[in-house]
């Protein structure tokens, strides 16, 4: 199965992406790195800039009709470029509208947010976007990760880097119920 993960052209964190799609990779699925912009995008390990990553595909150009789930990393830049873009916020969209698993970690739910997609979901996030949750209608909680079933696709979210592991194998577990 090919996963999106979506990303601005900078200030993903670093890990949030590789450690994801490591685990999408080692269970035999395919991770493709979509942007916004063309050429590579630049990684963040916190808020030092660390590796790039060459972008497979524009955002612009590809639909979820090409993926069979989404992936959403943190860092704090990095969803609040996504939710500022028009075709992002559509293309994330779009998985919901599809009935496609989804996953975001940490910052990732403001793109979620300005997608207005949350409303009537539970999930986690890094804690300072619980206000902006709660104020677009979803319900907001402090766990390592949550699986969310409400609505057409089910909804993969979890706080921070330190929740990685239980972050991806819930999602591989959701990939596999796909």
């Amino acid at each position: 199965m090919r996963i999106a993960f979506l990303t601005a052209p900078e200030g993903v964190e670093q890990v949030e992406l590789t450690e994801p799609w490591k685990a999408v990779s080692d269970a035999g699925h395919e991770p493709v790195l979509v942007s916004t912009k063309p050429g590579e995008i630049q990684a963040f390990d916190h808020l030092d800039k660390a590796d790039t990553f060459p972008v497979d595909e524009v955002v612009a150009d590809t639909s979820a009709d090409s993926f069979g789930a989404l992936v959403l990393p943190g860092g704090v830049a990095n969803p609040d470029f996504l939710r500022m873009d028009e075709k992002a916020v559509a293309f994330a969209k779009s998985f919901f509208e599809a009935g496609r698993p989804v996953a975001a970690i940490c910052h990732a739910p403001w793109t979620l947010v300005e997608a207005d997609v949350v409303r009537g979901r539970t999930l986690t996030s890094w804690p300072s976007l619980r206000t902006d949750i709660r104020n677009a209608g979803g319900t907001w909680v402090d766990e390592q990760v949550k699986v969310c079933e409400a609505g057409p696709n089910t909804l993969v979210t979890s706080r921070k880097p330190d929740d990685l592991k239980a972050f991806c194998e819930a999602f591989l577990d959701t990939l596999s119920e796909a």
